[in-house]
């Protein structure tokens, strides 16, 4: 329970023990010096000065001479139980504590720094201190916590509930809020970024530019499945007659069925806009929790028109696509036409883009690290000739570069232990791809970084793999003519459909985002802008709609109140005087005696009386002489003799018996501060002793 108050910074310790009790021992200490090391909120208190032993007192301890802190100590005297008893009061405790400093003549040198009055006194002075020292940083908290709420609060300082326009303006600023905050998240701004995740817009620019592509060449290149519907065509075409030219026909027939399959990848574009656009409504109308009725209905009026606008958009997409089916331009500029067709090598042509670099980033190597105890990360560096790895992203330590030729991706499932999505590359060939592996499976955190990592590799010409209907297609091989004529109409057929889809392609890519920018995203954007607030005043009475909930109403209140008490906070601050007189923090002193006070000392083997504030030494044992003699400082102990309190006198001692006569009890060692008092054999009896504080007249 104490550790709890004194680990404060700012708890002053006072640090309270009894003068008859042994101070190197103290517990009090020990605890203030376990949290505070340097001793700069330490005071100590000595109290029961008046119980000391007869002849004893604790003068070098008050002075900090013996056993020192860096705060010091100050001494008091408080009532006794015989004192509360007779109703003492505080007044006469205070009289006599001061009298009893001014007459011991062990105090009276330093009564003005002994005393309840004056620990009163260097307490208030340390509480200055502490404000003086804490004033600057806590007026500078205060301003920035109402500088944090401040503009909150801007929308609560004018709340009048009374007013009938309040709910009339606020429908009009959350609909504005709502409509700059949506713009904002799909055209994207500067001024609110967020760092932790892609915005709306982002997310569709990703979907226009990597997942789109990506499913147009996943459908498209199924190398097998397109020859074989060729060669059918060209023999349906030619019919029982054997045919000596490649018919044009089997070509558009070709084309037009490729064409339709665009029609999926398409419509799941608009799909995955809608859905973004959705949730990018949703995450708009969180600002308008303060009313849920404005909110639910906002989101359901959008929601809503997207959902209209998705279906207007869906049917363009499949216009655009019937017009390109509906007429087959043969003179296009970039259709390589019959007689180069021939020419033409059947080999996927890869993109134009040189070596450059197509992408970077951290993957983890899946199956080779599983081998080696372990998945491990490596950065990736992709171009359009080579995927290279290396240790890490400054690229001075290259793992392995692997070349892209013959080179596929596919999926593969995901482990059960394993939260990583992962895909894998192969050669087509049957080739090992890295060292003795056949696949070189590849990890990342995510779905979507997955697939925009298969986008890059499209980017670079790996493919994906379509090998699911290899099966049907080996049953089917039997079905095919092995006519050399006919392998080279396929041939040429197969040339004009890619040179031909190549030119669809590159339209559709750049048509559809258009399309759907156009239809859906610009179309929401006006619709809220310019007809929300009408739905939303046809809708619902506004009364209803404006309808504030309970959690709201509560917050507004605290942060008005919370508001409120920071500027109080702060006047009450600036009319504090700053001009109080500071005392700074005292010098370290060797404190080094409480570490060592922790290690208990080993009992004396001439007492079992537990040594008192000053190590008095213990009374004569009866029968063992009239006096105890003291032995003078040691030449090694630099510490002043310790004060004692002596045994009973005779009532006449002779001067040979006071001066002369040897010892009679083991006496207390000296002190060699700042150590724990260590015992000394009794002195040589021709050492003559000194004893204090004796009256002189005592030797007569």
């Amino acid at each position: 329970m104490i550790m709890q108050f004194i680990s404060r910074e700012n708890c002053l310790i006072l640090a309270v023990t009894p003068a008859n009790t042994d101070l190197a021992n103290s517990d009090a200490l020990k605890l203030a010096k376990e949290v505070d090391p340097q001793g700069l909120r330490t005071i100590g208190v000595i109290t029961k000065l008046d119980l000391m032993d007869e002849g004893t007192d604790a003068r070098e301890i008050l002075e900090n001479k013996l056993l020192p802190l860096r705060r010091g100590y100050i001494g008091v005297v408080n009532r006794s139980q015989k004192d509360i008893d007779g109703k003492k009061d505080i007044k006469a405790a205070l009289l006599a504590e001061r009298k009893f400093f001014l007459s011991h003549p062990a105090y009276r040198h330093m009564a003005d720094r002994m005393g309840t009055p004056y620990l009163q006194k260097v307490l208030n002075q340390q509480l200055t201190n502490h404000i003086r020292d804490t004033l600057p940083a806590f007026r500078s908290k205060l301003q920035s916590q109402l500088l944090s709420i401040e503009h909150e609060v801007e929308v609560y300082k004018n709340f009048r509930p009374e007013d009938p326009t309040r709910k009339t303006k606020a429908l009009l600023q959350m609909v504005q809020q709502f409509s700059v905050d949506f713009e904002k998240r799909i055209e994207g701004s500067g001024d609110q970024v967020d760092t932790l995740e892609l915005s709306g817009g982002a997310k569709i620019n990703r979907i226009f530019h990597e997942r789109f592509p990506f499913e147009l060449v996943k459908m498209e290149f199924n190398e097998k499945e397109l020859r074989r519907e060729i060669s059918y065509a060209i023999k349906n075409i030619h019919g029982i007659r054997t045919g000596l030219f490649t018919p044009d026909m089997a070509f558009e027939a070709i084309v037009k069925k490729q064409i339709v399959k665009l029609k999926g990848p398409c419509l799941k574009s608009v799909d995955l806009v809608m859905q973004e656009l959705i949730n990018t409504v949703k995450k708009c109308t969180k600002k308008l929790a303060t009313y849920p009725r404005l909110c639910e209905e906002t989101e359901r009026i959008v929601a809503g028109y997207i959902r209209e606008r998705e279906e207007k958009t869906k049917d363009q997409v499949l216009l655009l696509i019937d017009i390109q089916v509906s007429y087959i331009n043969t003179n296009h500029e970039d259709f390589i036409g019959f007689a180069n067709a021939q020419q033409r090598s059947s080999q996927v042509n890869k993109s134009a883009v040189g070596n450059q670099v197509i992408r970077k980033g951290w993957l983890t190597i899946n199956n080779i690290g599983i081998m080696k105890g372990g998945s491990k990360e490596y950065w990736f560096v992709l171009t359009a000739e080579s995927l290279s790895w290396y240790k890490d992203d400054e690229e001075k330590e290259k793992k392995y570069m692997l070349p892209l030729d013959n080179l596929k991706v596919r999926d593969v499932e995901k482990s059960f232990m394993s939260s990583k999505h992962i895909f894998a590359l192969f050669n087509t060939e049957q080739r090992n791809v890295y060292k003795d592996y056949r696949f070189l499976e590849l990890a990342c955190d995510s779905q979507e970084e997955v697939d925009s990592w298969k986008a890059s590799l499209l980017r670079a010409g790996v493919y994906p793999d379509k090998s699911s209907t290899e099966n049907d297609e080996n049953g089917q091989a039997d079905n095919f003519s092995m006519d050399p004529q006919l392998e080279r109409q396929v041939e040429t057929i197969r040339n004009l459909v890619d040179s031909y889809m190549s030119i669809i392609n590159k339209c559709i890519r750049d048509l559809i985002p258009k399309t759907i920018m156009h239809l859906m995203i610009n179309n929401v954007k006006e619709f809220i802008n310019a007809e929300l607030l009408a739905h939303l005043y046809s809708s619902e009475d506004q009364n209803t709609l404006m309808e504030e909930s309970a959690e709201q109403a509560q917050r507004r209140d605290e942060m008005l109140r919370m508001y409120q008490a920071l500027k109080e906070a702060l006047a009450i601050i600036g009319d504090i005087s700053t001009s109080t007189v500071s005392t700074p923090a005292p010098p370290p002193v060797d404190d080094s005696w409480l570490q060592q006070a922790r290690r208990s000392p080993p009992p004396s083997p001439s007492t079992q009386r537990r040594p008192t504030l000053n190590n008095p030494p213990t009374r004569p044992l009866p029968g063992r002489g009239p006096a105890p003699a003291i032995p003078s400082p040691g030449p090694q102990s630099g510490a002043p003799p310790v004060p004692f309190r002596p045994g009973p006198l005779p009532l006449f001692p002779s001067g040979s018996e006071a001066l002369g006569g040897p010892p009679q009890v083991p006496s207390r060692p000296t002190r060699a501060p700042p150590s724990v008092p260590s015992r000394r054999p009794p002195p040589s009896p021709t050492r003559p002793t000194v004893i204090r504080p004796l009256d002189s007249s005592l030797l007569d």
